[in-house]
């Protein structure tokens, strides 16, 4: 049985992808690209064959031969190539550069599902059963470190770790480059360039995750990449709008981190956040969107005809509407010295890379919502004991029934009411807890505490520029009153459309919205219904 990660293009295929590309004959081995270049290009094997290469392990990971092709997801977000191709004696390829493979996967449905599957599959096994990629040395008990492997994770970037507190080889490495304890962490990537204690900034552009994108007015900017920002994302790029996405960390927002949805409509066995988010990423990118991490929005004007955001990374980008899916973050636990112990013993998501550090340990989840239920059984399975912290004593009242049932079945899942953390203990990472409950206070020996209480919206950058309710929501539709609309032709002619805030042109999806439901799905819709109203706005104005 073929191997679905190496599937062959039919002949009738590789007819109508030759209109995309160039014919190239090769007498000798060449290198047709390597680990690191930018923008490399797609090859399908006419005959002969290409030797993938890993550099990194010395070895040979596979040989494509005719009518296979090159390639993985990392060409249609702009990263650099992960392995050498090397065409054996007397090759003929068929070379498609990126932008026009973009071209033949929106146009040909068949080569785009045969491409695309295979795509998901090889970056699946790179990440999972290939070591290598970017190499982090550091404290795996530090903040700076786990804030880099929080984002290599995310954005599934292929790397490995080497933690300084457990590994001798990263105490030898260290001796071998003459660089001390101070200069961590660091990353080695496989010319063996080293990048001192890199900024979050820094590591996107080292990885390729931060892309460019072209100076121009587009028809819609999206900020934001959770489910709304994805599905708004795919629906506007797919309907031909020309898009932008950015984020200020990685694709998913608070979706993300969670470690199963198991109530999303078309997965009956449930999906990770991760890789609904990863799979959406991709979807956008096939349909031509351009997405960029990381960028947080600073600031926004309106001025002939379009508006203009000012982001970080000195990004300045111009768009006739936007969609604003900026979500909302879990709040501080109220204790005075927790920003010690964020990323060394206070963490916001559940993820496999937090399953190591909780085998065979007790860990408190703090709160009772949906998200902190799938972290309990997804920590549980690793974990000592699990015990969800509430303050209220009804667990059901913002979980799904279904997690509250097997929360309660689980023999190592504890749940205390009438409870809540009031002290945090430990030099350099968390060591212990105390907890009052129900007027009695104790302490606990926890040294991973997730936190899952109630969120803020991320629209503080839009301050005074929309209406907003009392805790930072923006209203829209109906939710408007009319003193806080924009005096405007458009307001005086029409009501807001159900999406849009009180400046029309600005519609706000998913979490950040005043009202929304908070959940996967409402968002993901509220994502694509806003795509029809910028539709609306659109032909108002131009």
């Amino acid at each position: 049985m073929k191997d679905p990660r190496f599937p062959e293009l039919s002949h009738e295929q590789v007819s109508r992808l030759k209109a995309f590309g160039t014919i190239e004959d090769y007498e000798k081995p060449t290198k047709v690209f390597a680990l690191g270049d930018n923008l490399y290009d797609f090859f399908v094997i006419l005959k002969g064959a290409i030797l993938i290469e890993d550099p990194y392990n010395n070895t040979t990971i596979v040989t494509h031969g005719k009518y296979e092709f090159s390639g993985d997801s990392g060409m249609l977000s702009n990263r650099s190539a992960q392995f050498h191709a090397i065409t054996v004696d007397d090759t003929t390829l068929l070379r498609i550069k990126p932008n026009r493979l973009k071209e033949a996967i929106a146009k040909h449905s068949d080569i785009s599902d045969m491409l695309l599957n295979a795509f998901l599959l090889r970056q699946q096994t790179v990440l999972t059963e290939i070591s290598g990629g970017i190499k982090l040395v550091g404290s795996g008990k530090t903040n700076a470190t786990y804030k880099i492997l929080d984002f290599l994770e995310k954005n599934h970037i292929w790397h490995s770790f080497l933690d300084t507190d457990t590994e001798k080889e990263a105490l030898q490495l260290l001796k071998n480059f003459d660089l001390s304890e101070g200069d961590l962490p660091i990353l080695i990537n496989s010319d063996s360039k080293i990048c001192r204690q890199p900024n979050i900034d820094e590591l996107a552009r080292y990885s390729g995750v931060l892309m460019d994108f072209e100076d121009k007015t587009f028809d819609v900017l999206v900020i934001g990449a959770g489910p709304a920002g994805l599905a708004a994302s795919v629906y506007a790029a797919s309907e031909g709008l020309s898009v932008v996405t950015i984020d200020s960390e990685a694709p998913g927002g608070q979706a993300g981190k969670s470690s199963k949805i198991e109530n999303y409509l078309g997965f009956p066995t449930g999906i990770s956040g991760g890789d609904l988010a990863n799979r959406a990423y991709i979807q956008a990118q096939k349909f031509g969107c351009n997405i960029s991490i990381p960028h947080r929005a600073k600031s926004l004007e309106y001025h002939d005809g379009h508006f203009t955001v000012c982001a970080t990374n000195d990004k300045i980008i111009k768009s006739k509407s936007i969609i604003v899916a900026t979500g909302a973050a879990y709040r501080r636990l109220p204790i005075a010295n927790i920003a010690e112990y964020e990323g060394s013993g206070i963490y916001y998501s559940a993820t496999g890379m937090d399953v190591s550090n909780c085998l065979d340990q007790p860990v408190a989840i703090v709160g009772g919502g949906n998200s902190a239920g799938q972290a309990a059984m997804f920590l549980s399975k690793s974990a000592q004991n699990v015990y969800i912290l509430i303050r209220g004593d009804n667990l059901g009242a913002k979980m799904s029934d279904y997690l509250v049932q097997r929360l309660e079945a689980a023999e190592n899942i504890h749940i205390l009411n009438h409870t809540e953390i009031i002290k945090l203990h430990g030099e350099h990472h968390l060591d212990a807890i105390t907890i009052s409950s129900e007027g009695k206070q104790r302490d606990m020996s926890i040294s991973n505490v997730f936190s899952f209480i109630g969120a803020q919206p991320n629209t503080s950058w839009m301050a005074d520029l929309v209406a907003t309710d009392d805790k930072g929501f923006i209203y829209t539709g109906a939710s408007l009153k009319p003193h806080n609309l924009t005096k405007c032709d458009i307001y005086s002619s029409r009501e807001p459309q159900s999406l849009e805030s009180s400046i029309p042109g600005i519609f706000t999806v998913g979490d950040a919205r005043h009202g929304s439901v908070k959940r996967v799905a409402s968002a993901v819709g509220e994502g694509s219904m806003a795509v029809s109203q910028v539709h609306q706005y659109l032909s108002e104005i131009f």
